[in-house]
């Protein structure tokens, strides 16, 4: 029967194991590239481990591990491998060639800012990114047309019946005008902030997109991305947050 008593290198083994199963879980369950590097560095140090020790159980289930690692990361970590090359391609040394012909996209669309700022005329703008917004199109009317300096201040002259909503930029178009947009239920925020800026921070809290308002009370300029919103920025911090936060 001695064989049923366990020495205390199995009882290791066991408790390692199940440390590495658990692991493995809380890493499913959590957001952020780095978790990859935390869960090859956990392999790495148990099997370092099970080969000194010679632990048998722990080695078995490493095997299996070797065997199918990259399909078991592949499922355990593909939001943050997405992520992860997502940022690899927005950060590419490519992406300064272009540089300056976005300048020249939204060059338009800051002016007509600046001026909607001074003015205090209300504007709410969303600059798509890589999640289609098409739904949201559907809320309003479609235009399709070059960004232009005059047709947004067209668009958001009190007078005209498309100046209330959003419009939508897709690359160097306006994709849509009018359009319905989520209000943020965030409660940071709905005790403090206008509609236009809860439709900002609701839109981001559900998209990647960057959004813009001009306050038609005050004339500042906010901007929000990913659920948070920065308010009373100038037009450089502005067209610089452009460059920075859209693709």
């Amino acid at each position: 029967m001695s064989f049923l008593i366990p020495k205390f290198t199995d009882i290791i083994d066991i408790i390692l194991v199940a440390f590495l199963i658990y692991r493995l879980i809380l890493l499913s369950q959590k957001t952020g590239s780095y978790q990859i590097l935390i869960g090859l560095g956990l392999v790495l140090m148990f099997y370092f481990i099970a080969s000194i020790l010679n632990l048998e159980m722990m080695s078995s289930f490493l095997k299996v591990l070797k065997d199918y690692w990259v399909i078991i990361f592949i499922i355990l970590f593909q939001p943050e491998i997405r992520s992860l090359f997502s940022r690899m391609a927005r950060d590419h040394d490519l992406r300064l060639l272009f540089k300056d012909t976005k300048k020249s996209v939204y060059t338009s669309l800051l002016n007509a800012i600046s001026i909607m700022s001074f003015r205090k005329i209300g504007a709410l703008i969303l600059i798509e990114n890589q999640r289609k917004l098409n739904e949201y199109v559907e809320t309003g009317e479609v235009i399709d047309s070059q960004i232009s300096l005059k047709l947004i201040l067209t668009i958001f002259n009190q007078k005209a019946i498309l100046h209330d909503g959003a419009i939508i930029i897709r690359k160097d178009r306006i994709l849509a005008a009018k359009v319905v947009l989520p209000l943020s239920e965030n409660i940071v925020y709905t005790k403090k902030l206008g509609t236009r800026h809860l439709a900002a921070v609701g839109i981001t809290e559900k998209t990647d997109a960057f959004a813009i308002v001009v306050s038609e009370e005050t004339g500042r300029i906010s901007v929000a991305k990913n659920g948070e919103i920065i308010t009373n920025i100038s037009i450089d911090e502005l067209a610089q947050r452009i460059k920075d936060e859209t693709i």
